[in-house]
């Protein structure tokens, strides 16, 4: 089963998968919590180009590319 929440940065997303990961676990379901983009340490590096006030005119395809290179490597890394 996978569950996402979406929303924008501040929004409790954090805090609201906490509490259904507790809930799951409870019941007797494994959970892993991740993020995308940053769920990996590439990621991480990837969050902090798209996250840094410095990258605010990065070309939107360049942006994509960042976010969809930041999706392989989580496929590789935590999905699979």
């Amino acid at each position: 089963m996978l569950i996402t929440f979406e929303g924008i940065e501040g929004s409790g997303k954090t805090t609201q998968i906490k509490h259904v990961a507790r809930f799951l676990n409870e019941k007797g379901h494994d959970c892993v919590i991740t993020r995308e983009p940053g769920g990996t340490e590439i990621g991480k590096k990837i969050r902090s180009i798209l996250l840094d006030p410095k990258s605010k005119g990065i070309d939107p395809l360049a942006e994509f590319f960042l976010y969809a290179a930041d999706r392989a490597q989580h496929l590789k890394e935590i999905v699979n």
